[in-house]
């Protein structure tokens, strides 16, 4: 009884670990469909019947960012909404832009761990580690170097160099979501409570109120 307890209990680990990514596809591929009246539901999306499947579905042109915005950065998705072609294949990208002192603001993918390489300027990146220890890890990455952003922790570039710099991302999710450190927590809607936020960072009210109030922009 014991030996079959621990079979199982082994058994569900693996299963749950399974079910933490993207399910694996169970055909070539799955052509995401908006139209449900002609279409299979699998993996989060209608599929269009891969007779119908053309090279657009599989093709999406990324153009250079707009930077012009307080944070200085812009981060270009592509993922399901931008080429249909990857449901169910579970992996996506973006591109990352950067003015000079840019910033593409601590956030997190609870879907993906992230693989980054800069094409372009210096970026000083990093991410936190879960409790109890929130180890910062930083790293100052060249063009040409990689970084990896282990999947669900907060993390965050920094553009140092004197000029604009360019940053392209892998997310092994063709869905990875994202949420940005500030705007999820000072900028959700309805607000959290202040009562919440003061005693959460032991800081005056007046403080939560006035982060509140400000604009959190997404950059996304």
């Amino acid at each position: 009884m014991k030996s079959s307890y621990l079979i199982f209990t082994a058994f569900m680990a693996l299963a749950s670990c399974a079910l933490a990514f993207d399910p694996s596809p169970l055909q070539d591929f799955c052509v995401a469909i908006n139209d449900t009246n002609n279409g299979v539901f699998v993996n989060g999306k209608f599929c269009k019947d891969p007779k119908l499947a053309t090279a657009n579905d599989f093709f999406f042109s990324v153009k250079e960012g707009n930077t012009s915005n307080s944070l200085g950065s812009k981060v270009t998705p592509v993922a399901v909404n931008e080429i249909l072609g990857l449901n169910t294949l579970g992996i996506s990208l973006a591109r990352i832009d950067f003015a000079p002192r840019g910033l593409n603001p601590p956030h997190t993918h609870p879907r993906a761990t992230e693989i980054l390489i800069v094409l372009e300027g210096t970026l000083y990146v990093g991410f936190v580690t879960s409790n109890p220890q929130n180890r910062l890890i930083t790293k100052v990455l060249n063009k040409g170097d990689v970084f990896v952003f282990p999947i669900g922790l907060i993390h965050f570039q920094l553009n140092v160099g004197y000029g604009n710099a360019l940053a392209m991302a892998g997310l092994s999710s063709q869905n990875p979501g994202v949420i940005t450190v500030a705007n999820a927590v000072f900028g959700s809607n309805p607000k959290i409570s202040s009562d919440v936020l003061t005693k959460a960072f032991q800081v005056d009210n007046k403080i939560v109120d006035n982060l509140q109030k400000q604009f959190w922009l997404d950059n996304n």
